[in-house]
């Protein structure tokens, strides 16, 4: 059985995609997509990689996530089955990168350094 492999990564959330010919069908850690994430608005967001190349009732998704909150794992699948399309076809990089759909968001969580009370924030300072 032929089928495309991509990864996601957002923050500390890693997703795992693979698409196979199928009819729509998109589970997620073993769970359809709706019920994974339970009516989250944003969750609709992570399926625009398969609306823009029209894709959506040609592939079937098994998606494993984990690491990080909902949101995170949202953006994970979301590049992952962007990199999953361009495994399939490489034309289609050509209407997914002007998007931003194959871009990794660098940004990580800062670490907390030592005399502060988060990465930044300070002790309220007292002048006498």
């Amino acid at each position: 059985m032929e089928q495309y492999y991509g990864t996601g990564r957002r923050k500390t959330s890693v997703a795992r995609v693979f698409l196979r010919p199928g009819n729509g069908n998109i589970k997620v850690n073993g769970l359809p997509f709706d019920e994974y994430f339970g009516g989250l608005v944003k969750a609709v967001s992570a399926l625009e990689p398969l609306r823009r190349t029209d894709a959506a009732n040609r592939f079937d998704a098994y998606i494993t996530v984990k690491g990080g909150g909902k949101s995170g794992q949202i953006d994970a699948i979301q590049l992952g089955i962007a990199r999953a399309l361009v495994n399939y076809d490489s034309d289609l990089r050509t209407k997914l990168k002007p998007a931003g759909l194959l871009t990794r968001d660098p940004r990580e969580v800062e670490r907390k350094k030592y005399g502060k009370h988060k990465a930044r924030r300070a002790p309220q300072y007292s002048k006498r």
